[in-house]
Order: C-alpha cells, then structure tokens, then sequence
C-alpha cells in the first residue's frame, strides 16, 4: 500500500532545517520508517541521535573552518 512503511534517505543540509527535519524523520522512524542520513563529516547540527542509520563523507575543511566562516 502507498502508505506502508519503507526506505528513506536523507541528504541534509546543515543549520536550520535540519533541526526541523529530525523531528520529521523521528515520527517517520516510530512509524516504521527505516531512515539513512548522509552528511559531511564536519557538520555543525546535523547528529546521528535518532536516526537509524548515519553515514559520513570526507570534505576538504575542519567544523572549526566552518564555524568560524559562518
């Protein structure tokens, strides 16, 4: 059924909707949804706190870097 519970990858971007997005995909994960996040290895927000399944990928800069940019 359309409604049935499945795979869902999510690809974040970091700051604000991310924070609103996790709690999306909470409910979506108490509903039986399976979740992967995939996100940089220096993000500010984004955490594997709640989510199924959490992925890193490298990038060419340090959180520090970001943070002090932003």
């Amino acid at each position: 059924s359309p409604a049935a519970a499945g795979k869902l990858l999510v690809i974040p971007m970091d700051g604000s909707h991310w924070l609103s997005m996790k709690e999306v995909l909470a409910v979506l994960s108490k509903k039986g949804h399976e979740i992967v996040v995939i996100a940089p290895d220096s993000t500010m927000l984004i955490d594997s706190s709640g989510i199924d399944e959490f992925k890193t990928y490298s990038v060419p800069f340090k959180k520090e870097e970001m943070e002090e940019n932003v």
